[in-house]
């Protein structure tokens, strides 16, 4: 194949990432450039997963304090420049990934090379796209446009998406929440013949069963709090390319020059006084260099992390404990960034008594929630529960109260805990592994609302479909080799007899 020339896009691309290693200022400047750095931006998939985790906490903030609305933020140049940025160092990334490098298209050069695509001239979103692989002169080809990736739509739903507003992919597919799991959708081990999408779930289950797929998870061991329950499975049932886990975690904003860190931490009173704000020190533990884990990514187990962010993206209406909820969440969230930050599993994170005692009241406040029947701070609650950090100190009690919370809320029709349960059950994590209650409460999150366990259901019953698919066709094909040896039988009696 010929080298493909230059586009604009492609300089511009060049630029941003040019004057972001230097530190110069970017034209028309970029938002949260100062949070970008500390994402590390190495070209990792890994920091994929950092991005993710900051466009998290961006939607998280704009939207507390009442700033966040969409049309606003794209006339802002510093914001669409951010997008922008992100786009291009996503794309980067993936390119990397196919040893190619990236070629940017706009809005002109899309709709001459793909006139078949379905442009939307005012959707922000699909102004650009990068063909990250070598096919960008094979535009006859049927699924010459799978080398396209629209960085921004994954970029714009994390923000704006899920319940505030649906986002339709350019190219017909479901927009990936979040660039980590839409660039690992487009890795070349994820990509047939055909330059589609495989289901590797699919693929196994055509071969040995729904059933067999199931059980077949990968163990992976989570660190849990000092000598903690080891038990748990990787968060891998029914795994598509459409679904690759999303780490993420609270962004930390402190400063990570300093070995010691001081936050304010606020004590939920159990008063309706204003709440009084504690300065104190957060200890890091030394650890020994022959006891230390290799630790990748967040230091919390990615079951949890994921549990964190479904219960700020997914709504669930509360009638009561709201208060108690949220003054626990004011203290609780200081700590999770705080515990973000860090290189070592959250175990190995000492902090001061201050700060352990004022832990304990924003529990205290959670099970008060919990208890007035808000699913909310039933499911975290079990989270601190489950990770030995909860109000129990006996690990056993400790566990069972996790998984107790966790039934509770998902009796109460909360997708999220129906969802969690599934998992629970799955890897046998504080109940004993069941692949029948497993794929039962998969089924309830689904019909719950529950995005990412309907799309597993419906990959589930595809499965199951071509499974049943194959059985028949054995099945025929033995009845014919069958009937094909009880012809020559009869030929050969004839041929005897006369």
């Amino acid at each position: 194949m010929s080298a493909s020339l230059l586009t604009p896009l492609d300089y511009i691309a060049a630029g941003y990432w040019q004057d972001f290693l230097a530190g110069r200022p970017i034209a028309g400047g970029i938002a949260y450039e100062t949070e970008l750095h500390h994402c590390k931006l190495d070209g990792s998939l890994a920091s994929l997963q950092r991005v993710d985790i900051l466009l998290s906490q961006i939607r998280r903030d704009m939207i507390k304090t009442g700033i966040w609305d969409e049309a606003s933020l794209l006339t802002d140049e510093r914001y669409r420049n951010f997008m922008v940025f992100l786009a291009f160092y996503a794309g980067r990334v993936l390119a990397q990934q196919w040893q190619y490098a990236p070629h940017w298209f706009g809005d002109f050069e899309l709709r001459k090379r793909y006139p078949a695509l379905p442009l939307l001239t005012a959707d922000f979103y699909q102004h650009m796209a990068v063909v990250y692989r070598d096919d960008i002169e094979a535009t006859d080809k049927p699924n010459a446009t799978a080398s396209l990736f629209f960085a921004l739509e994954p970029i714009g739903l994390r923000l704006f998406g899920h319940i505030d507003r649906p986002f339709q992919a350019v190219q017909g597919d479901q927009v990936a929440s979040g660039l980590y799991q839409a660039v690992n959708a487009r890795l070349p081990n994820t990509i047939d013949n055909h330059g589609l999408p495989v289901s590797t779930a699919m693929e196994s289950a055509t071969k040995q069963g729904v059933e067999t797929l199931a059980a077949q998870h990968s163990s992976q061991s989570i660190q849990t709090n000092s000598d903690a329950v080891n038990n748990t499975s990787s968060y891998n049932e029914l795994q598509t390319t459409s679904e690759i886990s999303q780490t993420e975690a609270l962004l930390a904003k402190a400063n990570s020059s300093t070995a010691s860190l001081t936050v304010p931490l606020e004590v939920p009173s159990t008063e309706t006084a204003p709440v009084e704000p504690l300065q104190a020190t957060l200890k890091e533990v030394a650890v020994k260099p022959t006891i230390k884990p290799a630790v990748e990514g967040s230091p919390t187990p990615e079951l949890f992390i994921q549990l964190l962010i479904e219960l700020d993206e997914i709504e669930v209406p509360q009638t009561a404990g709201k208060t108690e909820y949220e003054q626990a969440c004011k203290v609780l969230d200081q700590f999770e960034q705080h515990i973000a930050k860090q290189k070592k599993p959250r175990a190995q994170v000492i902090f001061s008594e201050k700060h352990l005692a004022a832990k304990q009241q924003a529990l205290a406040k959670l099970q008060e929630a919990a208890d007035a029947g808000n699913s909310t701070a039933m499911l975290r609650l079990s989270m601190y529960e489950l990770l030995g950090e909860g109000i129990y100190a006996d690990k056993l009690a400790a566990m069972e109260s996790g998984v107790e919370w966790v039934k509770q809320a998902a009796s109460k029709n909360d997708s999220r805990a129906q969802r969690l349960l599934s998992k629970l059950y799955y890897q046998g994590f504080g109940v004993p592994q069941d692949m029948n209650n497993g794929k039962y409460w998969l089924e309830q999150a689904a019909e719950n609302g529950h995005i990412e366990a309907a799309s597993l259901v419906s990959q589930w019953q595809q499965a199951q479909m071509l499974i049943s698919t194959q059985k028949q066709e054995q099945h025929s094909l033995k009845r014919y080799q069958l009937l094909f040896v009880v012809i020559i039988v009869i030929a050969i009696l004839i041929f005897i007899i006369v």
